[in-house]
């Protein structure tokens, strides 16, 4: 322990003794000094030498070394020991405390330590909020430019680059030529090359509005909004696969991609577009948008197994969704804020001023939500009812649980031997008798709409023949052969997804008789296949709509052994409703005619005999509303059934469901209960908190005002409200410095996704400021924004330095600024692998322009009992189904696209701010050799081949094709020999390999 010395303690006893009577004044003072330099070690929570300061009884009762103070004197008080002197033993961390503040300390000990019963100190050794991202925005005056300079600028972004330049003894490059820009645009605004008339005509056009007229026309085209939502969906970590060990695919993941394409397209403004992803079902109710724009909160990768096959009791399964609600946030904060918050679930934030209490705050706000499959209509009418008879059926459905516990209690042993008596008969009792009629489809409004339903043997097998069976319902008195199609056909397959398959039956030329609930046989030469797919081509006729229904399916190898029985069925849609309608009723063995000889005349008299059992013992009340329960179960299914089929959206959402995966809709959506974790352990909660944000706000608070009844959607809407008020300052720095990075290929804040202090100062903080500002104040258009930055002298330089220019310059920026931080040329930038790939589709003339919908899979997927493997080897690239734009590219988690992986493609786990931009042999190897580069090499040398025959015009085109403008007189020359010597397919593979092809000036 390190002593003062005698004469310092008399100095301090000497200057306390004077002190003894403003005792009331000393506490603040030594409050605030625990407060900000002990209490961080020292409280209740975590006690560093077994001492806490946090209460004066916790003072009093000392630590590991003892009493820490003795009230009235500082000189026998080791707490004053521990932090005085030359070299104080305290505090560990930072500067010693200065000597007023240990006069202060021995004042307050020699005044009797007077401690208020009520205050409790915290923590308050964060960093504060003085930093520049959390100031209040204040728009910045452009900087005064000379004449000269002035004539440069086209725009004030040009004024505070310039005037950084002339700052830095810098000067711009001169202008990009047309042909630089019209690439240079093309691939930053809508992720494409121009066509070779495209370049011409611009490079021809007088007009001097020619430039902003093509700026004009690449924001109003579709494909804008397919570019930006893949950098968009980069940040917030899209996925179509959950990740961890059961990487299980998402189908439903898609319409939140086609949602950010449209909401881009569309120009909405940043607010409704902040606001819809974390709360569009409140804040916009009825609208598609506000449903699938909330796939924002379910991107991230989700745990399957914590989640569906641990309840959230155990603890195995609070770690699974307390991970899973700091993803929510992290993605909430991080991509509208650029903040990290994950750091605060276990401590206060080490570096910036976010509280632990304000992370679990914001937990709340998603402690209702789960990651599921949510339905949806267009038809706001619709939608309400849907929702309405799903929500009857669940509660008819505990309803009837407890009262068939009921009526199970009251008969007692002898109404549970008649069960298992009838149960028994059941299994050899007529079809007629049993309920599993069948599979039943969702219902169409066409006859011509396809359905589908298949079976999985589990493996490759040998089959021979096939039986096939019709339903058979009362309904609208179609009886026997309900819902058997007019044409069909009958497929076999080893690829989950029939992309290549062996046609089995063919009934698709012609219209087909009914065939009733008879049996259909068909037999053929043996086959092999695992999957087998019966396809409905022409619906038959239910009502005043169409539907597909089969009563079995049956696959019998050479030896006559029905290999089907229980496997695994699955469907384009279906309604299960069971036990009369369900996917496992078309491998139970139950359909009409199956079992005609059995004792239906016993399983009669016992039903008979249960009903006179029910009569005699339970009450009529008890009966009557067991029936009625029915009743309504039915008449609800039946309902659902004819209303028009639901569109589905993998989303953040209150879910209701069964067994581990439960959800909170069975209590309405209730909150789960969220608590201060101690050191971020679930087994150590403390506190209970209440939805909030961020408290490290200047002039803007993260309390909400939130009623006591409130729902837990008013939690997401207050949030958003939060996010996207005037007053976030980080909400606008955020989005216009991710703006700017993607155009420039730098970011003024070079760390997109951090901006507190462990990340990078701004290199233009009044630009930043300017523009955030501008954004924020007008229409909060991103196209505006796209507009300003692409118009701007900044963005139009050249990309290669301007040898005229830097001979007149005394600082010399290719050694001072070689990462070309302070804009004094255009970055040269490498083109993403979706870029790459897209434009070589469009090269070779295969490019799909088809937008929207489920998303191509350039895989084969096997799917075995533990998780699905995802087999990129085994996809066909002449497959024209994947001939689409990357964008609709189904994006795996596990097991990433070798080839887009090579070159640089965002990890779906992660969120990424900004990509990778290597340069290896892999990806010359890959882009040389791979089978997709191959194959577009391949239609690309068919297109030259059916333009031209002539082998200069051929390299020609070529060249205006792959890089936008004519060959050079040697590559003219080089590349007519090299058709002539390799032939005109590997020229073209040659031209795809161009530095020029994969790069933009």
């Amino acid at each position: 322990m390190v002593s003062i010395t005698t004469f310092q303690r008399v100095c301090l006893l000497l200057l306390t003794v004077t002190q003894v009577q403003a005792a009331d004044t000393t506490f603040p003072a030594v409050a605030a000094i625990f407060e900000r330099r002990c209490v961080e070690c020292h409280q209740a929570d975590e006690k560093k030498g077994g001492l806490s300061l946090q209460s004066r009884a916790d003072l009093l009762a000392g630590g590991e070394s003892g009493v820490a103070i003795e009230a009235g004197k500082p000189a026998a008080s080791m707490l004053l020991d521990m932090v005085s002197g030359d070299k104080p033993a305290m505090p560990k961390k930072g500067s010693k405390l200065t000597a007023d503040e240990v006069a202060a300390i021995s004042r307050w000990i020699a005044a009797g330590a007077p401690w208020p019963a009520e205050r409790k100190l915290e923590d308050r050794s964060l960093a504060d909020n003085n930093w520049w991202s959390l100031r209040t925005l204040a728009r910045p005056e452009p900087p005064q430019l000379t004449a000269v300079d002035r004539a440069w600028t086209k725009n004030p972004i040009d004024a505070f680059i310039l005037a950084k330049l002339r700052e830095q003894g810098f000067a711009p490059s001169p202008q990009a030529d047309r042909r630089a820009l019209i690439r240079r645009l093309y691939f930053d605004l809508i992720g494409l090359p121009p066509s070779p008339e495209e370049a011409d005509a611009f490079v021809r056009d007088p007009d001097p509005q020619a430039y902003e007229k093509l700026v004009n026309r690449l924001l109003e085209s579709p494909h804008y909004g397919e570019r930006w939502a893949r950098h968009w969906l980069d940040v917030v970590h899209f996925g179509e696969t959950h990740g961890y060990d059961k990487d299980q695919p998402r189908r439903n993941a898609w319409p939140y991609r086609d949602y950010v394409i449209r909401a881009l397209n569309q120009d909405k403004p940043y607010v409704r577009f902040l606001e819809e992803q974390l709360a569009g079902d409140v804040l916009y109710p009825n609208t598609i948008d506000g449903i699938e724009a909330l796939g924002f909160i379910s991107a991230g990768p989700w745990d399957f197994i914590g989640h569906a096959e641990v309840p959230e009791t155990k603890l195995d399964g609070k770690v699974a969704r307390h991970l899973d609600r700091d993803d929510m946030v992290s993605n909430a904060i991080g991509t509208f804020n650029s903040l990290t918050i994950g750091c605060a679930q276990c401590h206060n934030h080490k570096f910036d001023p976010i509280k632990q209490v304000d992370y679990y705050r914001l937990q709340a706000v998603f402690a209702a939500v789960d990651r599921a499959d949510r339905k949806y209509h267009a038809d706001p009418a619709v939608m309400d009812r849907y929702a309405a008879l799903e929500r009857e059926q669940r509660e008819l459905t505990e309803a009837k649980k407890t009262l068939d516990a009921k009526i199970k209690q009251l008969g007692g042993a002898e109404l549970t031997a008649l069960d298992q008596a009838i149960a028994a008969a059941r299994q050899t009792a007529p079809t007629g008798l049993r309920p599993e009629y069948g599979y039943h489809s969702q219902l169409a409004p066409k006859a011509d709409t396809e359905k589908w339903v298949q079976i999985d043997l589990g493996e490759s097998r040998e089959i021979a023949a096939l039986t096939y069976v019709g339903c058979y319902d009362n309904f609208n008195q179609i009886g026997a052969g309900f819902g058997f199609p007019v044409r069909f056909r009958i497929e076999g397959s080893d690829d989950a997804t029939f992309k290549t398959s062996k046609v089995l039956v063919d009934q698709t030329a012609n219209d087909l008789a009914n065939p009733g609930t008879t049996p259909q046989t068909v037999k053929f030469a043996s086959k092999r296949a695992r999957y087998i797919r019966f396809t409905a081509t022409k619906l038959a006729l239910r009502q005043n709509d169409y539907m597909l229904a089969l009563a079995e399916l049956q696959v019998f190898d050479a030896a006559g052994k029905n290999i089907a029985a229980g496997a695994k069925v699955t469907a384009l849609d279906s309604i299960e409703a069971g036990p009369r309608w369900r996917q496992t009723n078309l491998v139970d063995g139950i359909y009409p005619g199956a079992q005609e000889s059995n004792n239906g005349k016993k399983l009669d008299e016992l039903v008979e005999q249960r009903q006179e059992l029910l009569a005699r013992i339970i009450p009529a009340e008890t009966q009557n509303a067991s029936e009625e329960n029915q009743r309504k179960l039915d008449a609800a299914a039946v309902e659902l059934a004819k209303l028009t089929p639901p569109n589905v959206v993998y989303a953040g959402t209150v879910h209701s469901g069964s067994g581990n995966f439960a959800g909170t809709g069975g209590k309405q959506g209730e909150p789960r209960k969220i608590f201060v974790l101690h050191r971020g352990d679930v087994k150590n909660p403390r506190e209970e908190v209440t939805p909030a944000a961020l408290s490290c706000l200047p002039n803007w608070p993260g309390e909400f005002s939130l009623a006591a009844d409130h729902t837990e959607g008013d939690r997401r809407a207050a949030l958003a409200h939060w996010l996207a008020d005037k007053r976030n300052p980080l909400t606008w720095r955020s989005i216009v410095n991710r703006v700017w990075q993607y155009h420039i290929g730098r970011a003024i804040v070079d760390t997109p996704n951090d901006f507190g202090r462990m990340g990078q100062l701004p290199s233009h903080p009044e630009l930043l400021d300017w523009l955030a500002v501008e954004f924020r104040d007008g229409r909060q258009s991103l196209k505006d924004l796209h507009r300003l930055i692409v118009t701007s002298s900044t963005y139009q330089q050249q990309s290669e330095p301007d040898a005229a220019t830097l001979t007149t310059l005394k600082n010399d920026p290719r050694k001072t600024d070689a990462g070309n931080i302070y804009l004094w040329r255009m970055n040269r930038r490498k083109l993403e692998a979706e870029s790459i790939r897209d434009a070589a589709l469009q090269v070779a003339g295969k490019l799909d322009a088809k937008m929207g919908g489920p998303s191509f899979q350039d895989f084969i997927i096997d799917q075995p009992a533990h998780s699905p493997h995802y087999e990129y080897h085994l996809h066909d690239p002449n497959d024209p189904k994947s001939h689409r734009r990357s964008i609709y590219r189904f994006i795996v988690r596990s097991q990433p696209q070798p080839f887009m992986t090579t070159l640089d493609c965002a990890d779906p786990s992660m969120r990424v701010d900004k990509r990778n931009e290597s340069l290896s042999a892999l990806q010359a190897l890959a882009l040389l050799n791979n089978g997709f580069m191959v194959t577009m090499s391949n239609h690309f040398a068919e297109r030259i081949s059916k333009a031209t025959s002539e082998p200069n015009e051929q390299v020609r085109l070529i060249f205006r094709l792959a890089v936008s403008r004519e060959p050079t007189l040697s590559e003219q020359k080089m590349f007519a020999v090299f058709i002539r010597e390799h032939g005109l397919a590997n020229a073209c593979r040659a031209a795809l390999n161009l530095n020029e092809f994969a790069f933009v000036d």
